[in-house]
């Protein structure tokens, strides 16, 4: 028999190990699930009840009202909703608002940030500290000087059927371009910070300009608060309705958010047919949360375990 094997002494049962006692959950983070679930079904709540109300027939709530229990669901509304709200012209009015706005303002911020984070010059922290201020400027406060620019700058007929930029999809998307740039060069600018000072060091060296260490160094490593950005972008260019209604008149060229009012009658509206359409406006960007949601996750969370 081994050493370290005990014996019991004669008479006595052999002692049994410890057991370690399971621990119940803490309160602080039962209180914090209980919150959360309460805070994720407030929001759940409005969209859930669009969905329920979008497949009843108009018919049937008007009888029985809104708070009821249904006898047919249907995807009647839906299909009316695409019909005579004429949605998919208004999706591609979307895309060509959005896409090149997305692109142009990722590509700006990068740049921005890469120069802001990677050198050092007098003004680096002011210009870091204005693209941050301008996210603190209230849009509604320029609206009046910016339609007045916005009708004298001339463009091309191949570019706006206007000729300028009022009443036109690269005015749109020029505005979101300025508002949102500020914010992703903060959000870049930030993470480069935290990047390897080598890395660049170390291409530099070896021969490469500034454009190189920018797009084969710095670029690549920032991938997942890029994707980040992207997802947050899209979702609030895509549902912009303030800057479509004010800086277009004519109502073939907004974008999808505002559809909703081509289902709307004179005298009457269907509010289960407007529920169709909204959720069907709603749908891009859950799928796209959905799709892109660990990069999104991880964008937000890179170096948070840095310094």
């Amino acid at each position: 028999m081994s050493a370290a094997t005990s014996t019991a002494p004669p008479g006595r049962a052999p002692a049994r190990p410890a057991v370690p006692r399971r621990r119940g959950p803490r309160p602080a983070r039962v209180v914090l699930h209980v919150a959360l679930t309460l805070v994720a079904a407030a929001f759940l709540l409005p969209v859930a009840w669009a969905v329920f109300t979008s497949l009843r027939p108009y018919e049937e709530t008007a009888r029985k009202g809104y708070v009821s229990v249904p006898d047919t669901l249907t995807l009647d509304n839906y299909r009316t909703a695409l019909q005579d709200g004429q949605l998919l012209p208004f999706f591609l009015n979307t895309v060509v608002i959005v896409v090149p706005a997305l692109v142009v303002t990722l590509a700006l911020a990068s740049m921005a940030a890469f120069v802001l984070s990677r050198f050092s010059f007098r003004l680096n922290l002011p210009l870091l500290l204005l693209f941050t201020a301008g996210n603190l400027l209230p849009p509604q406060v320029i609206i009046t000087p910016l339609v007045s620019i916005f009708r004298d700058v001339p463009l091309p007929g191949v570019l706006s059927s206007s000729g300028a930029l009022f009443d036109s999809y690269w005015g749109v998307g020029l505005v979101h371009v300025g508002f949102q740039v500020g914010f992703c060069v903060f959000v870049l600018s930030s993470y480069m910070r935290t990047l390897p000072v080598e890395l660049t060091e170390a291409a530099r060296v070896d021969g490469a300009g500034v454009w190189r260490q920018y797009a084969s160094v710095v670029l690549p490593l920032c991938r997942a608060p890029l994707a980040a950005l992207a997802t947050l972008q899209f979702t609030w260019m895509y549902n912009d309705f303030f800057w479509a209604l004010v800086l277009m008149v004519t109502g073939d060229k907004r974008p999808i958010t505002s559809a909703l009012d081509n289902l709307r009658a004179g005298f009457f509206t269907d509010n289960n047919l407007v529920a169709a359409g909204a959720v069907l406006i709603a749908l891009p960007t859950v799928v796209v949360f959905v799709v892109l949601q660990k990069q999104l996750v991880g964008g937000l969370t890179v170096g948070a375990t840095k310094g």
